[in-house]
């Protein structure tokens, strides 16, 4: 069911809620959480998406703040909202707000007449992220604040201004995506023969943050130099490659195939791994999981990113 409230203010969308709740039986009690998606007017659906089947695993109040990308034309002052429950909304409750004009320069009394009491807040910004999320208006009452590199206008920039703004209780999905890479490498590694890492070389396209977060992290837990590279081209595309050497061979964990890897090793047959990129469901269910900073993120962005070695880059194809 979706109720529209054009033109409205937060004591009615409060007042519309309590009347949806008297009238069909939704109600907020077994709600974790509220979660905040920051979005530009007219891209906000894919989120809305992601967070009603994440819901099923986190059930949760979602507020969405859709707002005009700078630059924008001026409309006049308003805020027009949606409230979605039942099937529209999965195991949560979706609250649209779509800010126009002035209406939209103070977000943070937009949405906390609107907050779950007592329950704990992530801000997560599908887009283009604030320069510093834990000091804009919404990351301020957040937990956990969500960012994804990925998603903003040059990639690889956008993990430097991560590490020098840098606070507890931020994550980015450039990194939730390195989940099974990371656990498939560190299985390899648990297995005999038990030798010291002696090189490393990762591979990806220009525009993943992953690839650059995975040589951070690799290179801070194994202590050895990575050498990484960069590609630019049609079919460049995430994560291509990682090659770990050691005494009795190499290990390469290539992945030319979307959603398929193959993982090499001296001694032992070829296997092929299914090792899909992470959607935005898996992603945002994964960091919902834990609203305690994430430790080694922190780690990896203050004191493995700066550490890592320029990329070297190129242009290719892969598919």
């Amino acid at each position: 069911m979706i109720v529209d409230l054009p033109d409205t203010t937060t004591a009615k969308i409060s007042k519309a809620l309590v009347r949806i709740r008297e009238e069909g039986g939704a109600v907020a009690l077994g709600r974790v959480l509220t979660l905040i998606i920051a979005a530009e007017l007219g891209h906000e659906e894919d989120a809305i998406e992601a967070a009603n089947d994440a819901s099923r695993e986190h059930p949760m109040r979602v507020i969405v703040l859709s707002t005009q990308a700078e630059g924008t034309a001026a409309h006049e002052p308003r805020v027009d909202a949606e409230i979605r429950v039942g099937g529209d909304a999965g195991a949560s409750e979706v609250i649209v707000l779509r800010a126009y004009g002035d209406a939209a320069s103070d977000p943070e009394s937009l949405v906390t007449g609107l907050l779950l009491p007592d329950a704990p807040v992530v801000a997560w910004w599908p887009g283009e992220a604030p320069a510093v999320p834990a000091e804009s208006p919404l990351g301020r009452i957040a937990y956990r604040r969500i960012t994804d590199a990925s998603a903003q206008p040059d990639p690889q920039a956008a993990l430097t201004r991560i590490c020098s703004t840098y606070r507890p209780g931020d994550t980015d999905f450039a990194w939730t995506r390195l989940t099974l890479w990371r656990a498939q490498l560190a299985a390899v590694l648990d297995q005999p023969p038990y030798e010291s890492i002696t090189a490393v070389s990762v591979s990806g396209a220009l525009d993943s943050p992953s690839t650059t977060l995975l040589a951070a992290w690799l290179q801070l837990q194994l202590q050895v130099p990575v050498d990484y590279e960069l590609t630019s081209g049609q079919h460049a595309n995430g994560i291509h490659g990682v090659h770990l050497t050691r005494a009795s061979g190499v290990i390469s964990l290539e992945r030319e195939v979307p959603g398929i890897a193959t993982l090499t090793q001296s001694g032992q047959p070829v296997q092929d791994l299914t090792l899909k990129r992470r959607s935005l469901r898996d992603c945002l269910s994964d960091e919902l999981r834990r609203l305690d900073p994430d430790e080694l993120y922190g780690e990896v962005i203050t004191r493995g990113l700066p550490q890592l070695a320029g990329p070297t880059t190129s242009t290719g194809d892969h598919s």
